[in-house]
């Protein structure tokens, strides 16, 4: 019999922030894979900022969502069937084809995941995606070394947490921008040097009050106002990882720049955006170095976790309202 599952479809692109209109739930039957495919049950999907842009019809360096299709994102589940030789039934993997309670794929776009080793929704958090972005950000685009002053917006969601945290590790004096008391409670407790509420303290006045002597390197994943303060606050030869700009991913018109954009000729900054598509090959060193730390405590995470593919949308929402705290989640299927 066809294994039935519940899915996410885009029903409308929406103009702004996103609307429980915008998506439409709908059941189809999966057949049987056919030679090099694989069946997954899925356990967790995961929603994240990026999957805004997909929504409209732009061009970018993925294709736009289809109004109509099911959405599509990271996800993780078990093989239940399979006729990929080197993915056998009872495997857990990663792949792409989120926002759905069940997926058929080729074998060669799924991952492996190992359960017993790290609790399986860290293939979607710490230890995926958002864990690599971290890593690649820190490391490989902003180049932080011992005696540092960072800053990390964005910090207590799923790639600013560990940003900071890998900052710290290099030597770094980290300081992290959230937008809630208990969000900057949490990230203190992670081992961030100064923390602040941003809506509580405007960005410039923060960074003017905790980071007198300036600050060397701006991880980004806000935009907007923050971006502005940090290129003023930046040393000569500051680096910034442009990594995401959440503040205007609902904008219905083009966003100004930064006013003070000319400092970046000025102090001689250097700007880099960067999607961690291009970096897959950095997984062996992400995961040789973190994945320990994870499992001993070292790296502390946190998820927003909701229940029901259904509530898929009401997760993504949540991001554009900063409700979550560390990576959200919808979980749709058993764990292990």
């Amino acid at each position: 019999m066809p294994l039935r599952s519940r899915e996410i479809r885009l029903a409308a692109r929406p103009c702004g922030r996103p609307e429980p209109g915008d998506f439409e739930l709908a059941e189809v039957a999966l057949p049987d894979p056919v030679d090099g495919e694989i069946l997954v049950r899925n356990a967790f999907v995961s929603v994240d900022p990026y999957m805004r842009g997909r929504m409209n019809d732009v061009r970018s360096y993925v294709p736009p969502f289809a109004v109509g299709e099911p959405m599509t994102g990271g996800a993780v589940g078990q093989v239940v069937a399979s006729r990929a030789a080197d993915v056998p039934e009872g495997t857990w993997v990663v792949h792409d084809l989120g926002w759905r309670e069940a997926a058929l794929l080729p074998g060669e776009r799924a991952r492996a995941f190992d359960p017993t080793r790290a609790p399986l929704s860290t293939s979607l958090g710490v230890l995926g995606m958002p864990g690599l972005t971290a890593f690649v950000g820190i490391d490989d685009i902003g180049q932080v070394r011992d005696g540092d002053t960072v800053l990390v917006s964005g910090a207590a969601g799923a790639v600013g947490s560990l940003a900071g945290q890998l900052a710290r590790r290099r030597g770094a004096r980290v300081i992290g921008s959230a937008g809630s008391p208990a969000k900057t409670a949490w990230l203190d407790g992670l081992g961030f040097d100064v923390t602040f509420d941003y809506r509580e303290t405007p960005p410039r006045k923060a960074l003017r009050q905790l980071a007198p002597d300036g600050i060397d390197v701006y991880f980004d994943n806000v935009g907007g106002e923050t971006l502005e303060a940090a290129i003023g606050a930046l040393n000569r030869h500051g680096r910034i990882v442009a990594c995401g700009s959440i503040a205007g991913y609902n904008a219905t018109e083009p966003q100004p720049g930064p006013r003070n954009l000319f400092m970046v000729v000025t102090k001689r900054l250097r700007m880099q955006g960067f999607i961690v598509f291009d970096h897959f090959d950095r997984w062996p060193a992400f995961l040789g170095e973190v994945a320990p730390l994870v499992a001993d405590g070292t790296i502390g995470y946190r998820e927003t976790v909701v229940d029901g593919i259904e509530r898929a949308p009401e997760a993504f929402l949540a991001l554009f309202a900063g409700d979550n705290v560390g990576k959200m989640l919808v979980r749709v299927g058993p764990e292990p």
